[in-house]
């Protein structure tokens, strides 16, 4: 009897354990995405800073519009 009340707490616990760590690891998930959201570049042509998630990478350099870019090419 005792047997099957600990197994059944043990059960009950892995469980829980399994839970909390898919929890933390979604927080951390979207503490990263938050923290390279707010991450910004100069560009190359007018010398604004933008969001790295807008910016137009071309040739190792960001710009921050098409016009910024064609006006390097």
């Amino acid at each position: 009897m005792i047997l099957k009340v600990l197994l059944v707490v043990g059960i009950i616990a892995l469980v829980y354990f399994i839970y909390k760590k898919s929890q933390s690891s979604a927080k951390n998930l979207k503490k990263e995405a938050k923290d390279r959201a707010n991450d910004m570049v100069e560009c190359a042509t007018c010398g604004i800073y933008c969001e790295l998630d807008d910016a137009i990478l071309s040739a190792n350099r960001y710009y921050c519009s098409k016009e910024c870019l064609e006006k390097k090419r």
